[in-house]
């Protein structure tokens, strides 16, 4: 579809960081913002179906901030900011379903530590956002709420499973949200719909009040938005412990104020392969665009391997793992239900042949070795440039690829992806190209454990010289 400049944008595409800045100098109020996002929910949900709950206190919450503000109180950073959720994030006032009949009117008593934090931030959550059942697939379908459709093109999917987060900013609807993330779902949807999103180091943020958490130990929750300094100040709220997950253990400060040039220059890898499976030449060519452009702004790069990635395919060691884990925690959730109230995504998933405790040993080495791949690749670099997903933005329900000559399943759309969530390093996805049907094209900007402070920095160099920054699509 076609797009337009954000030097003409309504206020429903201007950023957080913008908004937030504009209701604090009263040049407008929180009450304007919120029914704006409210109003594009209404005007382009029925064709998007990105949002499943708006939430019905918005309105009530902006006229707060806006008391607040015209009192002189003291601010918070995301002062009558709108947001959104995933439906797998629970929320205290608005119903979180996750996707299934089974959960149909489920109303969680608390918020979930992330809400409860961009709340705290001024932030008002404004809807809920759809997805796969119970979060797991790379399409966000299913039999409670339906499909979620890309804005770029509706014939299209905003990908899985925080699609219906990813095609709800895409479109105005919010100018920031949270999504989760197993082996790709806040990162391919992100590249899917052209918006940026980062997945933190994990246990960096805390992901008390998330269902599922089996697999515990891959999954991450994290921030989505249309700017990278919107990925900052987000994540300046979410990060940090909160006793509750142990995972969440951290200290490390983070400031999204004092994001900027390192004392030297620095140095990053960019590759696409091999050890992420097959790429589109068009994605590649993205990855490596980006990396000249970095090399133009004076950063260190250079083109790299990770002899572990080409060892041991991530993709196949996460599937292993993930499998064992992941199955009990589906069969406790359709115990005693019917039939008719379990998806295909979820039989599939049941389906699955079960993994030995040998091969299981196998798959935990290997991703040991994995890990340790990274952390001598990270010796020499402080960063990593690779493509988010093989190809752009695909039809509705496709589940197997030709690319470069291979066939391949759906499930290898996360090869340069998983290998982030089994070793638990960061990375940030952002726009840099377009493909020749006119779908976003998105690099992957990975760094090393806690170092976000960094990757955010790149990512807000690239930003700057980036050929399609601030493209909407135009609904």
């Amino acid at each position: 579809m076609e797009s337009h400049n954000v030097n003409t944008n309504p206020i429903f595409y201007q950023d957080a960081t913008t908004l937030a800045e504009m209701i604090r100098n009263k040049e407008i109020s929180p009450v304007a913002v919120i029914q704006a996002h409210l109003d594009r929910i209404e005007q382009l949900n029925p064709v998007v179906n990105a949002v499943v709950t708006v939430s019905g206190g918005a309105i009530e919450a902006a006229k707060k901030a806006e008391e607040a503000v015209m009192r002189g109180d003291t601010l918070g950073p995301l002062h009558g900011v709108p947001f959104t959720a995933k439906d797998s994030i629970d929320t205290a006032d608005i119903l979180t379903q996750r996707g299934s009949p089974i959960f149909k009117g489920r109303q969680p008593a608390t918020d979930a530590t992330t809400v409860a934090r961009m709340r705290n931030a001024g932030g008002i959550l404004i809807a809920k956002t759809n997805l796969p059942e119970f979060s797991y697939w790379i399409e966000s379908d299913n039999l409670l709420s339906g499909r979620s459709n890309n804005p770029w093109d509706l014939s299209r999917t905003p990908g899985g499973s925080s699609g219906g987060e990813s095609a709800a900013i895409a479109a105005g609807m919010s100018p920031l949200g949270l999504g989760t993330d197993l082996a790709i779902s806040v990162r391919g949807p992100a590249a899917q719909t052209g918006i940026v999103s980062l997945k933190a180091t994990h246990g960096r943020i805390p992901m008390t009040g998330i269902w599922p958490r089996a697999p515990r130990r891959f999954w991450d929750v994290g921030p989505m938005a249309r700017s990278i300094r919107d990925l900052a100040l987000s994540f300046a709220q979410l990060y940090g412990p909160d006793g509750k997950d142990a995972f969440s253990s951290s200290t490390i400060p983070f400031d999204a104020g004092i994001i900027h040039s390192p004392y030297r220059p620095l140095r990053i890898g960019w590759m696409t392969g091999p050890g992420f499976g097959p790429v589109d030449p068009e994605v590649a060519s993205t990855v490596k665009a980006a990396a000249e452009a970095l090399k133009d702004l004076g950063f260190l790069i250079e083109h790299v391997g990770i002899p572990a990635l080409e060892k041991d395919f991530a993709l196949d060691v996460f599937n292993r793992l993930h499998t064992m884990e992941m199955k009990p925690a589906f069969r406790e959730a359709v115990a005693g239900r019917s039939d008719k109230e379990i998806y295909k995504m979820a039989k599939t998933m049941l389906a699955l042949p079960d993994v030995s405790v040998e091969e299981y040993i196998q798959a935990e080495q290997a991703a040991e070795n994995i890990r340790d791949g990274f952390a001598g690749y990270f010796q020499s670099y402080d960063a990593l440039i690779t493509q988010v997903l093989p190809i752009p933005a695909y039809k509705h329900g496709l589940e197997e690829f030709i690319i470069e000559g291979q066939k391949v399943d759906a499930t290898y759309l996360q090869g340069a992806t998983v290998p982030l969530n089994i070793t638990g390093l960061p990375g940030i996805v952002m726009r840099f190209g377009t493909s020749s049907g006119g779908m976003p094209i998105n690099v992957q900007i990975v760094g090393s454990w806690s170092a976000e402070s960094t990757i955010l920095y790149i990512a807000s160099q690239l930003e700057k010289v980036s050929p399609v920054r601030n493209l909407h699509p135009l609904l």
